[in-house]
């Protein structure tokens, strides 16, 4: 799906939840959507004062957060990096293969791993509520 597409979805479910889907959250998200790989806080804040020369750490952070609650984007413990979810518009279990190479990101979507982490979780007495697992490795372009 092209980045147009993406925010028009966005901005959709945006407006059916009466949330804001203002133009620096729009721009955070386009940002988000330009790359295949997870982007850290300060770089967002580089690539973004291109266009919004005043923005600051706490911009880019209340945009992250915004777009994290719409669930819209996954963050990466591991790495302290943020990447779009091109499958919000459903509550998904999420797998991310890391590369440590280049730093492209796969999303995955295994409801088998799911359901067998939750299984094991609630034999030891857990609840899961949300689950994200990350694997890290080296891609197939890199192994090339």
């Amino acid at each position: 799906m092209n980045v147009d597409a993406l925010v028009s979805k966005a901005k959709r479910m945006c407006d059916s939840k009466g949330a804001r889907f203002t133009p620096i959250r729009e721009k955070v998200f386009r940002l988000l959507a330009s790359t295949k790989s997870g982007v850290g806080a300060y770089d967002l804040l580089e690539q973004l004062k291109v266009t919004e020369t005043s923005a600051k750490p706490a911009t880019v952070y209340r945009a992250l957060d915004f777009l994290a609650e719409q669930g819209f984007i996954h963050k990466i413990e591991s790495t302290n990096a943020f990447m779009l979810c091109h499958h919000f518009d459903s509550i998904h279990p999420v797998q991310l293969l890391i590369c440590d190479q280049c730093g492209h990101v796969d999303e995955l979507h295994s409801s088998v791993l799911s359901h067998e982490l939750s299984e094991l979780a609630s034999q030891s007495g857990f609840s899961v509520s949300s689950q994200t697992i990350e694997a890290h490795g080296i891609c197939k372009r890199c192994q090339s």
